[in-house]
């Protein structure tokens, strides 16, 4: 039925001699012609017999159809059995989703609504276009609904060489954040450098917690737990790495008006820069308090406990 206008009103060319049938035939436009089906196929062998399949789909013409039409069109050539067929195939390709989402984002952008977010949209099947087809997306009728993400709308596409496309689109959109995560396993002895971190964006709904933004939020900090590639950093999780070591010693300083004191002490916890704890004078046993100033050195706090007299001056 595909052939339908070729049995009306045609008009009968001159016949070919030794016609030969196509048994596979690759359609690269709309229609279907005689020389599609034959070659050699004479005067009308640029007839178009009707419509080309879709793109991706296929025709199958069998030996009494074929017969039919070799003999409207004057063609010489008939069947040599009833498994005679011509196959007619018009390769296709899917609609990318980049294409789709492109066109979400620009009803999305008309319609007022946040352009910049992940878009999904369960079930689609989308629409085969021909190779190297110049396609043009346009969603029309967006309706949004900006607090749950639901939204429906209409997918038209148009084109020079294949019948506008309509389909309807329903889906959600996610709002998307930018985060910076560990691009390998980081131990809580490691110290984040800029190397070990890589930008993602990630559904905002899937973040609970301050989350390390940009490499700012992390250089120079270590996990409190060990965490793996690609994972989130929850600010909770990092800490400043420890300057200080419990049971190692450390040097202690104490300012005072003109003058600065310098002795050896024992660190009894952990400290980062900036860090409180608690240190030892070896000599009198006293524990001071101290703020952690860099690798295994402390200031001792004005307020904290006198030093012991066997810390040296210096200027």
């Amino acid at each position: 039925m595909m052939f339908r206008a070729m049995l009306v009103c045609l008009t009968v060319g001159t016949p070919a001699l030794g016609a030969s049938l196509k048994p596979v035939t690759s359609l690269s436009t709309s229609v279907v012609r005689l020389s599609d089906l034959f070659d050699d196929a004479g005067a009308e062998a640029d007839r178009v017999l009707g419509p080309a399949p879709a793109p991706g789909g296929r025709i199958v013409v069998e030996s009494a159809q074929l017969a039919a039409i070799a003999r409207q069109f004057g063609v010489d050539w008939k069947p040599n059995s009833r498994t005679d067929r011509a196959v007619l195939d018009r390769p296709g390709r899917p609609m990318t989703r980049e294409a789709i989402n492109a066109a979400m984002r620009a009803a999305l952008r008309g319609n007022g609504s946040v352009e910049d977010v992940d878009i999904e949209l369960p079930g689609l099947t989308p629409p085969m276009l021909p190779l190297g087809s110049l396609a043009l997306p346009v969603v029309s009728g967006l309706d949004h609904d900006s607090t749950t993400g639901q939204f429906t709308g209409l997918l038209s596409v148009t084109g020079p060489d294949f019948p506008a496309i309509h389909m309807p689109l329903a889906g959600r959109t996610h709002a998307m954040l930018d985060l910076v995560v560990p691009t390998r396993r980081v131990l809580p002895s490691d110290v984040l450098r800029a190397e070990d971190l890589r930008p993602v964006r990630v559904r905002a709904e899937t973040i609970r917690v301050e989350t390390a933004r940009e490499p700012g939020d992390a250089i120079g900090f270590a996990p409190r737990r060990p965490l793996s590639a690609g994972q989130p950093l929850a600010l909770a999780d990092l800490m400043r790495p420890a300057l200080v070591h419990k049971g190692k010693p450390v040097m202690l300083v104490l300012d005072g008006p003109g003058l600065t004191l310098a002795a050896q002490g024992l660190a009894l916890e952990d400290g980062a820069a900036g860090a409180h704890i608690r240190v030892q004078n070896p000599s009198s046993r006293a524990v001071l308090e101290a703020i952690v100033l860099g690798p295994d050195r402390a200031r001792v706090l004005p307020d904290s406990a006198p030093v012991s007299t066997t810390l040296a001056a210096a200027r």
